[in-house]
């Protein structure tokens, strides 16, 4: 009895050793899935943040109609039936809006002299979720105004040229255009001053045998509105 007593406890104590090995696999194991998991987590990727845009610098365009001096709207279409001016219809004034003059100086027998006069206002939005600047916006339609121009149905020696000091860039669209039998000598300034986008368009005829004013002549006079009409757009955000 006395000898198989020392016996039974070492085999009890062998007995216990596997069970204390596994007991340490198992929390070995455990300890380096737990490790994993943090390295994963650690590791994953952080959101994507939104590109950041810069903010469109004006946020509203001038009344059309008050963007040119009444003393330049005189002196460009003389016997204008209104020198206020016809407004465009715009169902949003503050991205867009256009206003136009016209009038007849009559001469008598020396004939009479007709001009026109229109300019339009387009201003853009910074887009986030585009990634888009107003004034990135503002330098794609600045080129498509002058396409527009350019591609005028009917014109006739259609001309560009820069147009210095109106504005962040401009140029000027020169061109003629047969219309009710007689011939109109155009000047259209298109220019862009931060995310606005002015259009203005100077044209005229003469009548009953009085002489078509020049290209140079009526490029001049658009010049001098064009930058009253940009110098409105910064005035306005004032």
């Amino acid at each position: 009895m006395h000898r198989s007593a020392p016996r039974l406890t070492r085999i009890l104590a062998c007995a216990a050793v596997p069970v204390m090995l596994v007991v340490a696999g198992c929390s070995s194991d455990s300890d380096s899935a737990s490790k994993g998991s943090a390295s994963s987590a650690s590791a994953a990727p952080e959101a994507k943040k939104s590109p950041t845009v810069a903010p469109a610098r004006f946020s509203k365009l001038p009344s059309p109609c008050d963007s040119i001096t009444e003393k330049t709207i005189e002196d460009l279409v003389p016997g204008t039936k209104s020198k206020n001016g016809t407004a465009g219809k715009s169902s949003d004034i503050a991205r867009r809006g256009s206003c136009s003059w016209n009038g007849l100086d009559d001469n008598g027998v020396k004939g009479s002299q007709y001009r026109w006069l229109d300019v339009s206002f387009l201003r853009y939005d910074s887009d986030a979720s585009l990634a888009v600047s107003g004034e990135q916006r503002a330098v794609e339609s600045y080129a498509k105004e002058i396409a527009k121009a350019k591609g005028t149905e009917g014109a006739k020696d259609v001309k560009t040229s820069p147009a210095p000091g109106v504005g962040d860039e401009a140029t000027t669209v020169n061109y003629t255009l047969r219309k009710t039998d007689e011939d109109f000598t155009y000047a259209t300034i298109v220019a862009r001053t931060e995310n606005g986008v002015v259009t203005l368009t100077y044209n005229g005829t003469g009548y009953a045998g009085a002489k078509n004013p020049s290209a140079a002549d009526l490029t001049k006079a658009a010049l001098k509105a064009a930058k009253e009409a940009v110098a409105s757009v910064a005035t306005a955000n004032k």
